[in-house]
Order: structure tokens, then sequence, then C-alpha cells
């Protein structure tokens, strides 16, 4: 049986995007009832992280209305040990990957933007079955799917790969904010579940 493996989401200060998609794709992963011993964990840190600080207080709320929990929230500084024991690393931007690469060069065959991820597992084959290919955890195995499919379709223009930074902006930033994880996860959610 293939573990579902370790998922790691990156932002900057670790308490806006990278918190919200991890509580929201944790919240959406326990609806579908998945043993735990096949259950993908998740996991959130930032570049320039606010060690220590609670989730900002909207984008809790965001969460909240999203159906999952915000409590017992702690930003995380990012480091090259986070990264080497992730199976899949899911960036807020492209700049937010390039600072993951720079930590443990080897990620970059599984660490991506994540509405570029998105874009790539978007088509994999339904039911995406993970058990084929290398990796032993299905977060390992989506992850070399997805980086054999690089250059096979245009990427994302810049101005639509990364989620938009809320902090300390006007609501209508966070909602944006809310709004492009949530689109991002519906087909990471698929194949994350299979």
């Amino acid at each position: 049986m293939t573990s579902g493996g370790h998922v790691l989401l990156v932002c900057t200060g670790n308490v806006c995007r990278s918190p919200f998609a991890e509580r929201v794709l944790a919240h959406q992963l326990d609806q579908l009832g998945i043993p735990p011993d096949r259950r993908v964990r998740l996991a959130s840190a930032g570049t320039a992280a606010l060690v220590g600080e609670s989730m900002d207080p909207r984008c809790a709320a965001h969460v909240r209305s999203a159906g999952g929990t915000a409590e017992n929230f702690r930003a995380r500084q990012l480091t090259a040990d986070m990264v080497a024991d992730a199976d899949l690393v899911l960036t807020a931007t492209r700049e937010h990957r390039a600072a993951v690469a720079r930590l443990h060069p080897r990620s970059l065959g599984y660490a991506f933007a994540l509405r570029d991820f998105a874009v790539l597992v978007g088509d994999l084959p339904r039911p995406w079955r993970p058990h084929d290919g290398p990796a032993s955890t299905v977060a390992g195995r989506t992850a070399a799917q997805a980086a054999a499919r690089r250059g096979l379709s245009p990427p994302l223009p810049v101005g639509e790969a990364d989620i938009v930074d809320p902090f300390g902006r006007p609501e209508a930033v966070v909602a944006a904010m809310t709004r492009q994880v949530l689109d991002a996860l519906r087909p990471i959610l698929r194949v994350l579940a299979t």
C-alpha cells in the first residue's frame, strides 16, 4: 500500500497564503475519509516567516468559511531540512520556488508554484493512479508526474502564476487570494486524494 507522503506549502511570512492553503487542503482531504496510513501530511513555512505568529485574522476567517480550522497555527521559518523531508513542495509564487531550490537544489524536481502545479496535474487521466512510478508516496509520484509534464504545454504567464500577497492589504486582496488558492486546490485535491 502506498502512503500519502508529505506536502510542504511555502509563502513569505507563513501567516497568509501557505497556512490558508495548508488548512483548507487538510479540511478537504479529511472530508474524503482517507485512512490515516494513506493520508497526505501537510505543513507550511515561510521564506521570511513571522516566526511564532498566528495566522492573519482575515485569512483565518476565510479558512473557517471554507470549513477548516485556523486554531493552534504558528508561523515557521523555512529550512533546508523541511524541504528535504517533503515529497512535494508547493509555493505561493515562482520566486518562492526559487528560494526553496536555493535551500535544497534537489527540490527542483518536486517543487512547484501552486498554480503551475494545478495546471500540470489538471488533466492527468481520471482516475489518477499514483502507483505507477519509482517514488514511494502519492505526493512523490504525483510530483514526478507533474515534473515529467513540464514543457508539454506553455507555462502560465508571469502575471497568472503567482498567488497575490494579501498581507497588510485590503480585504478585496484577501478575497482574491482565497479564490486563487481554492481554484488551484481543485485539481490538486483530486490527485492527492487518490
